[in-house]
C-alpha cells in the first residue's frame, strides 16, 4: 500500500489543528500492531518536533515518552485490531496488559463480585425518549477496513497510545496528569476548599464512610474549544479518601477531551490517584494501574450516540465497589450489568483508599485557561429535562454493600457558567436522588 509522505501528514496535522477543536478524520490505513511497535522503536524526535502540534521540546522528554509506549507493549501479542472514530484499540490478552505484567500481579483476578443492583427502575420509562446505551463493542460492527469492532474472549481492547498522542504534551508527566496544566484542581476531601484557576465544577457531595457508588450519567457532546483555552469538559463520580497530599480518588463517567483523544466525541474514561494527582495517576489503561477482565467495554471509546436538545436522551449506568481490597468497576448500558476491571488496592499504597472511602462526589468539571467549555449539554440546569444533562438514582455503599440513596450537597463553584440543580431522594420520585447540571461556559 502506498505510503503518505511526511510533509503531507504534516500538512493535514497542522490544519486539523489550527481550529483548535480536534476532529476526528477517517485513517488512510490500520498500520498493524508489530508495525507500530517497530516505528515507535525508531522515532526520530527531529521529525516529531517539527510538527505544529507537537509541545514536547526536549530530546530526553521524547525519549522517555518513547520508553514508556515500548515498555507497555513488550511482550504483547496481538492478533485482532480495530479502528473506532479515528482511535485505534488492539485486543491484547488479558494477562499480557501492562497491569498485570508491571505491576507484578501474575495474573488478573477472574471472578469479579456481583454489582449491588437497586430496585426496579420504572423511572427510566417514566419520561419519553430514554435510551440506555449499549456499548458499541456488543453491536456487531464493522470498522471502515472490515474488521469487526469487538475483542474475543481472554482479550481485552487497549487503546492504542501513540508517540503522535504523547507528543501532544510537553512531558510524560503532563500525559499522565487529569489535566496537562498540572493543577490538582478543588481539594476533594474539603468540602469547603475553593477550585483553582483553572477548573470550574457544578457537582455534588456527601461525606459519608463508603464502599464506592453508582449512578445513571446522561451522555452529551459539549464543544471544547482549544484554540480559546478550552482543555475538557465532563461529567463523573469521585470516591474520596484523605486530603492534602495525601487525597486518593476513584474517578470515572464520559469526558470531552478533544487535544488527548483526537476526537470531540465524548468518551468512556476513568482516573485515579493516590497523592493528589502528584506524582500518581493516569487516564484508562494509559499506565499499569487498572486491570481490565472484560471484552465488552473500552476505555477512552466513544459512543455510537449522545443525547440531544429537545430530543432523545441517552444514558450508561457506572458504579464503583470496593471488595476484596480492590475497586472495581461495573458499567451497564440496555444489557448486563458487567464488571469491567479493578483497581488493585496496591495502587493506593498503603492510604485510605486501601481501607474505604470517605466522600462520594457526582457530577461536571471544566478545565480552561482562558475559557472554558460547555458543560453538559451546553445549558443551565434550570432548564430541565432533554435540556440540561443529568445524573439519576445516585446510591452509594455502605460497609454491608447496600444501597444507600445519597443525601448530597451542592457546589457550583461558577453559577454564572454553570449551574446545578439537586433534588433529593425523598423528592425524587422514581429517579429518587437526581440533579440537572451544566452551562454554556466562556469567559468564567
Amino acid at each position: 500500500m502506498k505510503r503518505f509522505t511526511f510533509s503531507w501528514i504534516v500538512a493535514v496535522l497542522a490544519w486539523l489543528f489550527a481550529g483548535g477543536v480536534v476532529q476526528a478524520q477517517p485513517l488512510q490505513r490500520l498500520v498493524p500492531f508489530d508495525e507500530f511497535v517497530s516505528s515507535v522503536g525508531t522515532a526520530d524526535f527531529g521529525l516529531y518536533s517539527i510538527r505544529d502540534e507537537v509541545k514536547v521540546r526536549r530530546d530526553s522528554d521524547f525519549e522517555a515518552m518513547r520508553e514508556h509506549i515500548l515498555s507497555m507493549y513488550e511482550g504483547v501479542k496481538v492478533a485482532h485490531s480495530f479502528v473506532m472514530d479515528s482511535q485505534v484499540f488492539d485486543c491484547v490478552p488479558i494477562d499480557q496488559q501492562p497491569s498485570v505484567r508491571q505491576l507484578g500481579l501474575g495474573k488478573a483476578l477472574r471472578e469479579p463480585p456481583q454489582p449491588v443492583v437497586a430496585e426496579e427502575e420504572a423511572g427510566a420509562k417514566a419520561f419519553t425518549g430514554v435510551t440506555r446505551l449499549p456499548s458499541p463493542l456488543t453491536l456487531g460492527l464493522q470498522d471502515s477496513f472490515g474488521n469487526a469492532v469487538r475483542c474475543e474472549q481472554g482479550t481485552i481492547p487497549l487503546r492504542r497510545i501513540t508517540l503522535e498522542e504523547l507528543s501532544r504534551f510537553e512531558t510524560l508527566e503532563k500525559f499522565f496528569k487529569k489535566t496537562p496544566t498540572g493543577d490538582p484542581g478543588l481539594d476533594l476531601g474539603d468540602a469547603k476548599a475553593a477550585p483553582s484557576a483553572v477548573h470550574k465544577y457544578a457537582h455534588a457531595s456527601q461525606s459519608i464512610k463508603n464502599y464506592g457508588g453508582d449512578s445513571w450519567l446522561n451522555i452529551w457532546n459539549p464543544t471544547v474549544n482549544g484554540s480559546v483555552g478550552q482543555i475538557f469538559s465532563l461529567s463523573q463520580h469521585w470516591y474520596v479518601g484523605g486530603s492534602g497530599k495525601s487525597l486518593q480518588t476513584v474517578e470515572g463517567g464520559w469526558q470531552a477531551y478533544p487535544a488527548k483523544y483526537g476526537t470531540s466525541n465524548s468518551v468512556l474514561f476513568i482516573y485515579w490517584t493516590a497523592d493528589n494527582y502528584n506524582k500518581t495517576g493516569c487516564y484508562n489503561l494509559d499506565c499499569p494501574a487498572f486491570v481490565q477482565t472484560n471484552s465488552n467495554w473500552y476505555l477512552g471509546g466513544t459512543w455510537t450516540n449522545s443525547s440531544s436538545l429537545g430530543g432523545q436522551q441517552w444514558e450508561f449506568q457506572m458504579q464503583w465497589q470496593f471488595t476484596g481490597g480492590n475497586w472495581w468497576l461495573f458499567l451497564q448500558g440496555n444489557g448486563s450489568f458487567e464488571a469491567v476491571g479493578y483497581y488493585p488496592g496496591s495502587v493506593y499504597r498503603g492510604g485510605q483508599l486501601t481501607r474505604y472511602a470517605t466522600r462520594v462526589d457526582y457530577g461536571g468539571e471544566t478545565v480552561g485557561t482562558t475559557s472554558w467549555p460547555q458543560m453538559g449539554s451546553g445549558v443551565l440546569a434550570s432548564s430541565g429535562y432533554q435540556q440540561a444533562a443529568y445524573q439519576r438514582y445516585i446510591f452509594y455503599l455502605d460497609s454491608t454493600v447496600r444501597g444507600t440513596f445519597t443525601s448530597l450537597k451542592p457546589s457550583q463553584t461558577s453559577p454564572r457558567c454553570y449551574t446545578l440543580s439537586y433534588t433529593p431522594s425523598s423528592l425524587g420520585g422514581l429517579w429518587h436522588t437526581y440533579f440537572f447540571f451544566g452551562g454554556p461556559g466562556g469567559k468564567c
